[in-house]
């Protein structure tokens, strides 16, 4: 084509789809890569949150005691004295002086 050929509007629509079409096919391609690493990210962080942790429910007992179970105790090898890190999700919230159902 010479630059006094008149543009082929239909050929240029075509074009510009085509084009858009792959815009749109790039921006999916890095938007799962970036999802992907952040997945894996989160994977990484939550293997090595569990991998030397326990996980349980304990009940909170007078002057705000918590007891680690004796099982999470030995697998963690701490002992009396040791320094441990407590992070506290409440699970269910008992008030003060209600009565529970009897079944």
């Amino acid at each position: 084509m010479s630059s006094n050929d008149p543009i082929d509007p239909v050929e240029a629509f075509r074009k510009a789809i085509e084009k858009g079409s792959e815009a749109q096919k790039d921006f999916i391609k890095q938007f799962s890569n970036i999802q992907q690493d952040v997945m894996q990210n989160y994977f990484t962080v939550l293997r090595g949150l569990t991998f030397y942790n326990a996980m349980f429910k304990t009940t909170v007992q007078s002057g705000g005691r918590i007891s680690i179970p004796e099982a999470e105790r030995q697998a963690l090898n701490i002992e009396e004295g040791d320094l441990v890190q407590v992070i506290v999700v409440p699970i269910e919230r008992k008030r003060k002086g209600a009565q529970q159902k009897e079944t």
